[in-house]
Protein backbone atom coordinates (compact mmCIF):
# COMPACT_ATOMS: atom_id res chain seq x y z
CA UNK A 1 0.00 0.00 0.00
CA UNK A 2 3.01 2.47 0.62
CA UNK A 3 4.30 1.92 -2.32
CA UNK A 4 1.15 2.23 -4.03
CA UNK A 5 0.78 5.59 -2.37
CA UNK A 6 3.76 6.84 -2.90
CA UNK A 7 3.65 6.71 -6.94
CA UNK A 8 -0.08 7.98 -6.84
CA UNK A 9 0.87 11.38 -5.22
CA UNK A 10 4.35 11.61 -7.67
CA UNK A 11 1.37 10.88 -10.76
CA UNK A 12 -0.88 13.14 -9.75
CA UNK A 13 1.92 16.16 -9.07
CA UNK A 14 2.91 14.78 -12.77
CA UNK A 15 -0.32 15.33 -14.13
CA UNK A 16 -0.78 18.57 -12.18
CA UNK A 17 2.58 20.03 -13.82
CA UNK A 18 2.03 18.42 -17.33
CA UNK A 19 -0.90 17.77 -17.84
CA UNK A 20 -0.30 16.04 -21.35
CA UNK A 21 2.01 13.53 -19.40
CA UNK A 22 0.47 9.71 -20.03
CA UNK A 23 0.53 7.60 -16.90
CA UNK A 24 0.60 4.16 -16.99
CA UNK A 25 0.19 1.62 -13.89
CA UNK A 26 1.15 -1.91 -13.60
CA UNK A 27 -0.42 -3.34 -10.50
CA UNK A 28 -1.66 -6.85 -8.87
CA UNK A 29 -5.12 -7.30 -9.65
CA UNK A 30 -5.45 -8.75 -6.21
CA UNK A 31 -4.45 -5.67 -4.53
CA UNK A 32 -7.19 -4.20 -2.54
CA UNK A 33 -6.72 -0.82 -4.03
CA UNK A 34 -6.45 -1.85 -7.71
CA UNK A 35 -10.04 -1.66 -8.72
CA UNK A 36 -10.13 1.90 -7.37
CA UNK A 37 -7.10 3.55 -8.95
CA UNK A 38 -7.54 6.53 -10.63
CA UNK A 39 -5.07 6.28 -13.84
CA UNK A 40 -4.91 4.17 -16.64
CA UNK A 41 -3.88 0.66 -15.21
CA UNK A 42 -2.64 -2.60 -16.18
CA UNK A 43 -3.66 -5.70 -13.81
CA UNK A 44 -1.39 -8.72 -13.93
CA UNK A 45 -2.05 -12.05 -12.12
CA UNK A 46 0.32 -10.83 -9.31
CA UNK A 47 3.55 -8.54 -8.64
CA UNK A 48 4.78 -6.79 -11.44
CA UNK A 49 8.43 -8.32 -10.57
CA UNK A 50 7.05 -11.75 -10.97
CA UNK A 51 5.58 -11.40 -14.78
CA UNK A 52 8.80 -9.73 -16.89
CA UNK A 53 7.59 -10.94 -19.83
CA UNK A 54 4.30 -8.88 -19.42
CA UNK A 55 6.30 -5.92 -18.06
CA UNK A 56 8.59 -5.92 -21.16
CA UNK A 57 6.27 -6.58 -23.79
CA UNK A 58 3.79 -3.03 -21.98
CA UNK A 59 6.71 -0.86 -21.74
CA UNK A 60 8.01 -2.13 -25.43
CA UNK A 61 4.17 -1.68 -26.79
CA UNK A 62 4.00 1.92 -24.87
CA UNK A 63 7.50 2.90 -25.40
CA UNK A 64 7.97 5.04 -21.67
CA UNK A 65 10.44 7.96 -21.21
CA UNK A 66 10.10 7.31 -17.81
CA UNK A 67 9.77 3.95 -15.68
CA UNK A 68 9.70 4.05 -11.82
CA UNK A 69 10.29 0.91 -10.10
CA UNK A 70 9.00 1.51 -6.79
CA UNK A 71 10.63 -0.98 -4.59
CA UNK A 72 10.27 -3.69 -7.01
CA UNK A 73 11.85 -5.11 -10.67
CA UNK A 74 13.88 -7.25 -11.78
CA UNK A 75 17.49 -6.52 -13.91
CA UNK A 76 15.55 -8.14 -17.08
CA UNK A 77 13.04 -5.67 -17.17
CA UNK A 78 15.70 -2.81 -16.02
CA UNK A 79 17.98 -3.66 -18.70
CA UNK A 80 14.62 -3.70 -21.20
CA UNK A 81 13.57 -0.36 -19.96
CA UNK A 82 17.32 1.16 -20.50
CA UNK A 83 17.49 -0.32 -23.66
CA UNK A 84 14.27 0.84 -24.88
CA UNK A 85 16.12 4.51 -23.76
CA UNK A 86 13.86 5.02 -20.86
CA UNK A 87 15.19 7.39 -17.63
CA UNK A 88 15.07 4.54 -14.56
CA UNK A 89 14.09 5.87 -11.52
CA UNK A 90 14.51 3.32 -8.78
CA UNK A 91 12.76 3.92 -5.41
CA UNK A 92 13.60 2.23 -2.09
CA UNK A 93 12.07 2.05 1.52
CA UNK A 94 13.85 -1.11 2.94
CA UNK A 95 16.95 -2.14 3.32
CA UNK A 96 17.26 -4.83 1.29
CA UNK A 97 15.83 -3.10 -1.77
CA UNK A 98 18.73 -0.32 -1.58
CA UNK A 99 21.20 -2.86 -1.26
CA UNK A 100 20.11 -4.37 -4.89
CA UNK A 101 20.09 -0.50 -5.93
CA UNK A 102 23.67 -0.58 -4.81
CA UNK A 103 24.83 -3.63 -6.82
CA UNK A 104 27.05 -2.62 -9.67
CA UNK A 105 24.88 -4.16 -12.73
CA UNK A 106 21.94 -1.73 -11.18
CA UNK A 107 23.75 1.42 -10.62
CA UNK A 108 25.18 1.20 -14.07
CA UNK A 109 21.46 0.84 -15.11
CA UNK A 110 19.55 3.34 -13.04
CA UNK A 111 19.66 7.02 -13.46
CA UNK A 112 18.07 7.91 -10.46
CA UNK A 113 17.66 6.26 -6.91
CA UNK A 114 15.19 7.78 -4.52
CA UNK A 115 15.39 6.69 -0.83
CA UNK A 116 12.01 6.97 -0.06
CA UNK A 117 12.77 8.24 4.04
CA UNK A 118 14.76 10.69 5.22
CA UNK A 119 18.27 10.17 6.44
CA UNK A 120 16.99 10.21 10.39
CA UNK A 121 15.32 6.90 9.39
CA UNK A 122 17.13 5.46 6.20
CA UNK A 123 20.36 6.73 7.50
CA UNK A 124 23.12 8.41 5.53
CA UNK A 125 25.49 6.96 2.51
CA UNK A 126 27.91 4.39 3.77
CA UNK A 127 31.58 4.30 3.00
CA UNK A 128 31.01 1.63 0.36
CA UNK A 129 27.67 3.30 -0.90
CA UNK A 130 29.67 6.28 -1.27
CA UNK A 131 32.99 4.80 -3.26
CA UNK A 132 30.28 2.85 -5.99
CA UNK A 133 28.84 6.74 -6.44
CA UNK A 134 32.75 8.02 -6.86
CA UNK A 135 33.73 5.07 -9.51
CA UNK A 136 30.20 4.93 -11.34
CA UNK A 137 29.34 8.26 -11.07
CA UNK A 138 25.84 7.54 -11.17
CA UNK A 139 22.75 7.25 -10.42
CA UNK A 140 21.64 10.50 -8.80
CA UNK A 141 19.97 9.61 -5.41
CA UNK A 142 18.13 11.33 -3.59
CA UNK A 143 15.85 11.20 -0.27
CA UNK A 144 12.44 12.11 -0.48
CA UNK A 145 11.86 12.74 2.87
CA UNK A 146 8.27 12.89 3.02
CA UNK A 147 5.22 12.37 -0.06
CA UNK A 148 2.73 14.25 1.26
CA UNK A 149 -0.50 14.86 -1.57
CA UNK A 150 -1.47 18.24 -2.55
CA UNK A 151 -4.65 20.24 -2.34
CA UNK A 152 -5.01 19.03 1.47
CA UNK A 153 -8.27 21.31 1.85
CA UNK A 154 -10.19 19.82 5.19
CA UNK A 155 -11.48 16.44 4.69
CA UNK A 156 -15.00 15.40 4.71
CA UNK A 157 -14.51 13.85 8.52
CA UNK A 158 -13.39 16.53 10.99
CA UNK A 159 -11.04 15.76 13.69
CA UNK A 160 -10.39 19.13 15.24
CA UNK A 161 -8.89 17.84 18.77
CA UNK A 162 -9.44 14.45 18.48
CA UNK A 163 -7.91 11.13 17.96
CA UNK A 164 -7.20 9.69 14.29
CA UNK A 165 -5.94 6.47 14.50
CA UNK A 166 -4.59 4.59 10.62
CA UNK A 167 -3.76 0.99 10.82
CA UNK A 168 -2.50 1.43 7.09
CA UNK A 169 -1.66 -1.78 5.17
CA UNK A 170 -2.75 -2.52 2.53
CA UNK A 171 -2.54 -6.48 2.93
CA UNK A 172 -1.83 -8.30 6.27
CA UNK A 173 2.07 -8.58 6.97
CA UNK A 174 3.51 -11.80 8.22
CA UNK A 175 2.80 -11.66 11.95
CA UNK A 176 0.91 -8.74 11.99
CA UNK A 177 -2.07 -10.46 10.11
CA UNK A 178 -4.84 -8.89 12.91
CA UNK A 179 -2.79 -5.53 13.40
CA UNK A 180 -6.30 -4.03 11.97
CA UNK A 181 -8.09 -5.98 14.63
CA UNK A 182 -5.97 -4.74 17.22
CA UNK A 183 -5.97 -0.67 16.20
CA UNK A 184 -9.98 -0.85 15.91
CA UNK A 185 -10.28 -2.21 19.44
CA UNK A 186 -7.86 0.58 20.38
CA UNK A 187 -10.23 3.32 18.73
CA UNK A 188 -13.15 2.19 20.11
CA UNK A 189 -11.54 2.01 23.74
CA UNK A 190 -10.95 5.58 23.20
CA UNK A 191 -14.36 6.54 22.22
CA UNK A 192 -15.72 4.64 24.59
CA UNK A 193 -13.62 6.41 27.37
CA UNK A 194 -15.05 9.74 25.66
CA UNK A 195 -12.57 11.07 23.23
CA UNK A 196 -13.69 11.95 19.62
CA UNK A 197 -11.93 9.19 17.48
CA UNK A 198 -11.58 8.34 13.79
CA UNK A 199 -10.74 4.83 12.42
CA UNK A 200 -9.75 5.30 8.88
CA UNK A 201 -9.38 1.87 7.58
CA UNK A 202 -10.84 -1.50 7.06
CA UNK A 203 -13.51 -2.43 9.21
CA UNK A 204 -16.11 -5.15 7.40
CA UNK A 205 -13.11 -7.41 7.53
CA UNK A 206 -12.57 -7.05 11.56
CA UNK A 207 -15.73 -5.88 13.00
CA UNK A 208 -16.25 -9.08 14.97
CA UNK A 209 -12.82 -9.48 16.17
CA UNK A 210 -12.89 -6.27 17.19
CA UNK A 211 -16.24 -6.16 18.96
CA UNK A 212 -18.82 -5.06 15.76
CA UNK A 213 -21.46 -3.82 18.94
CA UNK A 214 -19.19 -1.74 20.76
CA UNK A 215 -19.84 1.24 18.32
CA UNK A 216 -20.40 4.42 20.00
CA UNK A 217 -20.99 8.17 19.27
CA UNK A 218 -17.57 8.96 19.73
CA UNK A 219 -16.23 6.61 16.93
CA UNK A 220 -16.50 7.20 13.10
CA UNK A 221 -15.24 4.49 10.73
CA UNK A 222 -13.81 5.74 7.21
CA UNK A 223 -12.78 2.80 5.09
CA UNK A 224 -10.19 5.11 2.98
CA UNK A 225 -9.95 8.79 1.94
CA UNK A 226 -7.83 10.54 -0.33
CA UNK A 227 -3.91 11.67 0.68
CA UNK A 228 -5.10 15.09 1.04
CA UNK A 229 -7.57 14.51 3.38
CA UNK A 230 -5.75 11.76 5.58
CA UNK A 231 -3.34 14.55 5.47
CA UNK A 232 -5.80 17.28 6.88
CA UNK A 233 -7.52 15.07 8.91
CA UNK A 234 -4.02 14.39 10.41
CA UNK A 235 -3.17 18.31 10.76
CA UNK A 236 -6.46 19.04 13.34
CA UNK A 237 -5.87 16.04 15.40
CA UNK A 238 -5.20 15.97 18.93
CA UNK A 239 -3.34 12.52 18.58
CA UNK A 240 -2.47 10.06 15.58
CA UNK A 241 -2.20 6.22 16.43
CA UNK A 242 -0.25 4.96 13.21
CA UNK A 243 2.04 2.32 11.78
CA UNK A 244 5.20 2.42 11.18
CA UNK A 245 5.16 2.87 7.50
CA UNK A 246 4.97 6.19 5.25
CA UNK A 247 1.81 7.18 7.73
CA UNK A 248 4.42 7.90 10.52
CA UNK A 249 6.21 10.05 8.74
CA UNK A 250 3.18 12.01 7.52
CA UNK A 251 1.38 12.28 10.56
CA UNK A 252 4.93 13.36 11.78
CA UNK A 253 5.18 16.22 9.01
CA UNK A 254 1.95 17.85 9.63
CA UNK A 255 2.70 18.29 13.07
CA UNK A 256 0.82 15.80 14.69
CA UNK A 257 1.60 13.95 18.19
CA UNK A 258 2.23 10.18 17.12
CA UNK A 259 1.80 6.65 18.89
CA UNK A 260 3.37 4.19 16.56
CA UNK A 261 3.39 0.46 16.35
CA UNK A 262 4.87 -1.55 13.81
CA UNK A 263 2.28 -4.09 11.47
CA UNK A 264 5.66 -5.31 9.84
CA UNK A 265 9.02 -5.86 10.45
CA UNK A 266 10.56 -3.27 8.63
CA UNK A 267 8.64 -1.00 10.68
CA UNK A 268 10.22 -1.25 14.15
CA UNK A 269 13.60 0.22 13.47
CA UNK A 270 11.77 3.17 11.77
CA UNK A 271 9.64 3.73 14.69
CA UNK A 272 12.70 3.36 17.07
CA UNK A 273 14.68 6.13 15.04
CA UNK A 274 11.63 8.18 15.75
CA UNK A 275 10.85 7.53 19.37
CA UNK A 276 15.11 8.44 20.10
CA UNK A 277 14.28 11.46 17.86
CA UNK A 278 11.23 12.66 20.22
CA UNK A 279 8.96 12.92 17.45
CA UNK A 280 6.82 9.98 18.35
CA UNK A 281 6.18 7.47 21.29
CA UNK A 282 6.52 3.67 20.41
CA UNK A 283 3.46 1.27 21.10
CA UNK A 284 3.29 -2.45 20.82
CA UNK A 285 0.65 -3.61 18.02
CA UNK A 286 -1.68 -4.53 20.49
CA UNK A 287 -5.05 -2.76 21.47
CA UNK A 288 -4.24 -2.74 25.11
CA UNK A 289 -1.17 -1.33 24.61
CA UNK A 290 -1.81 1.40 21.80
CA UNK A 291 -4.83 2.37 24.44
CA UNK A 292 -2.18 2.71 27.81
CA UNK A 293 0.26 4.80 25.45
CA UNK A 294 -2.16 6.76 23.95
CA UNK A 295 -4.16 7.88 26.94
CA UNK A 296 -0.38 8.72 28.58
CA UNK A 297 -0.47 11.68 25.83
CA UNK A 298 -3.50 12.56 25.93
CA UNK A 299 -3.71 13.26 29.11
CA UNK A 300 -0.31 15.34 29.18
CA UNK A 301 -0.24 18.20 26.53
CA UNK A 302 3.71 19.34 27.87
CA UNK A 303 4.69 16.36 25.96
CA UNK A 304 2.54 16.35 22.64
CA UNK A 305 3.16 19.88 22.35
CA UNK A 306 7.47 18.70 22.89
CA UNK A 307 6.29 15.58 20.59
CA UNK A 308 5.31 18.27 17.79
CA UNK A 309 7.55 20.96 18.69
CA UNK A 310 11.11 18.33 18.00
CA UNK A 311 8.74 16.88 14.72
CA UNK A 312 8.65 20.84 13.59
CA UNK A 313 11.68 21.03 13.90
CA UNK A 314 13.28 18.24 11.54
CA UNK A 315 12.33 20.01 8.45
CA UNK A 316 11.57 17.60 6.47
CA UNK A 317 11.65 18.22 2.86
CA UNK A 318 8.33 17.87 0.56
CA UNK A 319 9.54 14.36 -1.33
CA UNK A 320 6.57 15.64 -4.19
CA UNK A 321 8.93 18.46 -5.18
CA UNK A 322 12.00 16.55 -4.42
CA UNK A 323 10.48 13.96 -7.47
CA UNK A 324 9.33 16.71 -9.68
CA UNK A 325 12.72 18.34 -9.63
CA UNK A 326 14.42 15.45 -10.66
CA UNK A 327 12.25 14.62 -13.73
CA UNK A 328 12.05 18.27 -14.50
CA UNK A 329 16.03 17.72 -15.18
CA UNK A 330 14.96 14.46 -17.12
CA UNK A 331 12.73 16.56 -19.39
CA UNK A 332 15.24 19.39 -20.15
CA UNK A 333 17.78 16.98 -21.08
CA UNK A 334 15.79 15.12 -23.08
Amino acid sequence: MGEFARCSAIASAVLERWPHASVQFLLSRHAPYASRTPFPVTLLPSSATFHSAAVIELMRAWLPNIVIFDNAGRSAQLRAAHQLGARIVFISSRRRQRRRAFRLPWMRLIDEHWIAYPKLIAGDLGLIERAKLKLLRRPVVRYLDVIMARGAAPGRVAAEGGVVVIPGGGTGHPGAEGAAVQFLAAARSLAAAGFATTFVGPTDSVASSAGAGAGMAALRCVAALPQSELAALMRGARLVIVNGGSTLLQAIACGAPCVAAPIAGDQRERIRRCAAAGVALEAAPSAADLEIKARALLEDEPARAALARRAAQLELADGIEVALGALTNFAQRS
